[in-house]
């Protein structure tokens, strides 16, 4: 019993020497590849002086939209009646109008007609291919005479008298007729607040508006440029109605 006692512990011992002395792990081979990156620290290990510290654009938040406008309505009063929930709500709506253009259909027409005769010809040979309500336009100084072929609501229908002047040998234009249109929008600063589109369309506004950034207000040179470009615009497409 003694000498098995002893030669567990001589055991011990030789093994004990041998995991201290003989049985060590050899280091890692060093790569070069990496052998000159710099050694990871965690943020607690730097000195607070030589902590990079985050620039104020990185952390920052993003600015929401600083005006959002509401529309557009197709007259005042719906617009009015939009302003008025908007400011229940908390919010300071301003009312503005916004000049446009509004489709008033679609002109058929044949021009490049030099001389009455020439008009009277075609409301001739016109009347042989069964249109029958064509009609002279005036010449005036911004227009060569015309011959109308009619007004019409719809596109397809516009296209087939074209079509129908074109068997007669005639070349037939199709113009989308265009009249100037005020609309209204409603400018809000949402500040926090979510704009409450959703419950306007619950109290009656038209379903058809939508929020969208308000526009980049134009130096006045560059306003009064496009307000007079827009007038005689419209004064030339006045003139030229059947």
């Amino acid at each position: 019993m003694r000498n098995a006692f002893f030669a567990l512990l001589l055991l011990n011992v030789v093994y004990f020497a041998w995991a201290q002395w003989i049985d060590v792990a050899k280091a890692a081979p060093l790569n070069p590849a990496i052998a000159r990156l710099p050694t990871l620290k965690l943020v607690e290990e730097v000195p607070p002086s030589q902590r990079l510290q985050p620039s104020i654009s990185q952390v920052a938040p993003t600015l929401s939209t600083a005006c959002l406008s509401i529309g557009p309505f197709p007259d005042v009063a719906n617009s009015a009646h939009a302003a008025a929930l908007l400011k229940a709500k908390g919010f300071e709506p301003k009312q503005r109008a916004e000049q446009t253009q509004s489709s008033e259909g679609y002109w058929v027409y044949v021009g490049a007609l030099k001389t009455q005769a020439d008009a009277d010809h075609a409301l001739v040979t016109l009347e042989h291919a069964g249109i029958t309500d064509a009609l002279v336009m005036p010449e005036t100084s911004e227009t060569e005479r015309r011959i109308s072929l009619g007004l019409y609501s719809e596109q397809a229908r516009a296209e087939r008298r074209a079509e129908a002047a074109h068997a007669a040998g005639f070349n037939a234009q199709v113009v989308e007729r265009k009249v100037p249109n005020a609309v209204y929008w409603i400018d809000v600063a949402p500040g926090t607040n979510t704009v409450p589109i959703q419950d306007l369309f619950a109290q009656g506004v038209s379903s058809r508006i939508a929020v969208q950034p308000c526009p980049v207000a134009e130096p006045a040179g560059t306003a009064a440029s496009a307000a007079s470009s827009r007038g005689t615009r419209a004064s030339r497409l006045s003139s030229a109605r059947p």
